[in-house]
């Protein structure tokens, strides 16, 4: 009984940034899109869970919830790590060896194309098609911070950096 009620509140205190984000679209199935955005901004991700929560509060079929979410590409079904790298693809990164960040990124991490995550969830490695920095290339964008003309060994230093950060933060 009181492992059930933990789980209840639990659940109620997860829910609790989706409430606010409800309330502050007025709860409006026009504004889906909009909503999650701001679901996956505050998560990270769209879990099943908050799919059909976000679908029963504005009364609108979980199917719909769930089309929208894997028809854009923006959004992920998959949890993600605290820090993202998003490493261009496009043709200008590519040609500049974009591929050998993505390398050095997936040995530093001890990830692969199968496996974006780390097991801490400190650090998810996406592959996009473009940045739209094609003068910049290659291009790596980590939590929103664009750095230009980069090479493995800046990529491995800024996971470095960030390990550093957050030891100092403990």
């Amino acid at each position: 009984m009181q492992e059930t009620m933990e789980k209840t509140k639990a659940m109620v205190q997860h829910l609790a940034a989706v409430n606010r984000i409800l309330e502050k679209n007025n709860h409006d199935p026009a504004r889906l899109i909009p909503i999650l955005q701001q679901v996956q901004d505050v998560y990270k991700y769209l879990s099943k869970d908050v799919i059909s929560y976000v679908a029963n509060s504005l009364d609108v079929p979980v199917a719909r919830v769930y089309g929208v979410a894997t028809f854009y590409a923006h959004f992920s079904l998959n949890p993600k790590g605290k820090h993202i790298f998003r490493l261009c693809d496009g043709t200008a990164c590519h040609v500049k060896k974009s591929h050998g960040i993505l390398h050095a990124l997936y040995e530093k991490l001890k990830l692969n194309d199968d496996k974006r995550t780390t097991d801490d969830m400190m650090f998810t490695v996406e592959l996009v098609s473009c940045l739209g920095a094609c003068g910049l290339a290659p291009v790596v964008v980590v939590d929103e911070a664009v750095y230009g003309q980069a090479t493995p060994a800046q990529a491995v230093k800024l996971v470095d950096d960030i390990l550093a950060a957050a030891n100092v933060e403990e």
